[in-house]
């Protein structure tokens, strides 16, 4: 194996490659030797930047952490149609659609589980999902849909647990029925719309 010296290699490297071995082979696997070998350093290169293993998961769960909600907030600035079209774009960011997204929810629910012992990943991951739920309350809120916060949160839920149930049980969640079952969560989040001009009127 090629090995780069410390001053070519990165955190975001090491990161990636953090996440490779844990969509490949599970987090368990993510061993410094795992993934020195997987990033094409040394070990001494891993432990340059990262002193533990639970440091170098954090890191790692904050680099995909930030860009899910980077994707997730980006849809929201560029999807076309209405407040339905652009929360089941959102939502749909989180459900493992193609092979990249179930990458993405197997590599996240694994960190899930690990975050019960690891505080420091519980913290990143309730801070990125904090920051969905928010972006996707905005929409609510803008659309006129009472109760957006709680809304918002039962969306997010419903997003991650479908994301879940499909990597456990493909058979019975297939693409098809995860964007209907998501798009008719969506519907009932936006039921009992209050319009803005009416709202408005109600104000003055």
């Amino acid at each position: 194996m090629t090995t780069r010296r410390y001053s070519s290699t990165n955190p975001e490297l090491l990161a990636q490659a953090v996440f490779d071995v844990a969509a490949d082979a599970g987090l368990d696997n993510a061993s410094v030797r795992e993934v020195a070998k997987r990033a094409g350093v040394s070990i001494g290169a891993v432990q340059h930047h990262f002193s533990t293993k639970d440091e170098m998961l954090v890191f790692t769960l904050r680099a995909a952490s930030a860009r899910l909600v980077e994707r997730v907030t980006d849809v929201a600035s560029i999807a076309a149609g209405g407040p339905h079209d652009v929360l089941v774009a959102m939502l749909s960011e989180m459900l493992p659609l193609d092979e990249r997204r179930s990458k993405e929810a197997h590599v996240r629910a694994a960190f899930a589980v690990r975050a019960v012992s690891v505080p420091g990943l519980a913290d990143i991951r309730s801070r990125g999902m904090f920051a969905i739920r928010s972006a996707v309350a905005a929409v609510l809120l803008d659309a006129g849909a009472p109760d957006a916060e709680i809304r918002a949160g039962g969306l997010v839920a419903s997003a991650e647990g479908f994301a879940a149930s499909a990597l456990a049980d493909r058979q019975s969640y297939p693409t098809a029925y995860l964007q209907r079952s998501i798009a008719q969560f969506v519907d009932l989040a936006l039921r009992d719309r209050v319009e803005v001009g009416d709202a408005v009127e109600l104000a003055s």
